[in-house]
Order: structure tokens, then sequence, then C-alpha cells
């Protein structure tokens, strides 16, 4: 289990910094300081804290469920998928400006994850409750990318 966790660790926060390098002075810049934000758009320091508990929980709810599946292919395969719609996001959003296509990547991730949630329960039982926070924070960062879009 803990080489397991590890090895999850690592790919989790391989892609946070793998998409923090796209990122840039992009939460600093002016075009992003300038746009119409939504009215609940956390204070800065939040999304750290959130990332960092999301790939903690993420990384144990992998773990667990890596020795439960029998298909470790599929498996990888929605995996591999999470991780690089984790990781376009930035690079849509902050470099390239793109904030309607970082909206269609962060609503397939978010059904990705909400495939993770809701079709691997049955194995993980409570254990699920470890991916919630991933969803919800996807719902929410879902929520702020959409009025961007609508409302600059």
């Amino acid at each position: 289990m803990l080489l397991r966790l590890v090895a999850f660790l690592v790919l989790n926060f391989g892609a946070l910094g793998v998409g923090g390098l796209f990122t840039g002075t992009g939460v600093k810049s002016s075009w992003y300081n300038n746009l119409n934000k939504a009215p609940w758009t956390p204070p800065g320091w939040m999304f750290g804290a959130a990332w960092t508990t999301i790939m903690i929980c993420f990384s144990l709810y992998m773990a667990y469920l890596w020795p439960r599946v029998e298909n470790k292919s599929w498996l990888i395969g929605l995996f591999g998928l999470q991780w690089i719609l984790n990781i376009i996001w930035n690079p849509l959003f902050f470099h390239f400006k793109q904030t309607s296509l970082a909206l269609i990547s962060i609503i397939l991730l978010s059904i990705l994850v909400g495939y993770f949630l809701f079709s691997f329960r049955s194995i993980l039982q409570t254990k699920t409750l470890l991916i919630v926070p991933y969803f919800l924070w996807l719902l929410i960062a879902s929520s702020l990318n959409a009025y961007i879009v609508l409302n600059n």
C-alpha cells in the first residue's frame, strides 16, 4: 500500500507541478487581474491548500482502488486521461488565454472524476469519500471558469 501511495503522490503532485509551469505569472498577470471574476472566487491561498488536500486524498483513493480493479489497463487509461486533463487546463487558461477551451477541459475532467466517484463506490465503499473533495472542487472551479467565459 505504501509504495502505491507514494507512486500516486508523485504522479499527482507531478501533474500539479507540470500544470504550474504553464501558469507562470498568470495569476499575477494584468490579464487575469482585469478579468471580471465570480463573486464567490476564493482567495488565492485557498487554491494551493485545496489542491494539496485534493491530491493527497486522490492519491489515497487510487492506492486503495488499484488492487481492487481487475482491468488495470482501463484504470491506467482513466487515470492517464485525468492526469492530462488536469494539466492542460493551466496552459489553456493562463498561457493561451483560451477560457472557453479551458472550460471544456475542466468540464471533461469533472465528468471523469464523477465517473471515478460513482463507478467505483461499490468497490471502495466509504473510501470513495476520498475523491469527493476533488469532485466538489472541480464543480466550483468549473463555475468560476464559466463565469469568466460568460462575463468577459
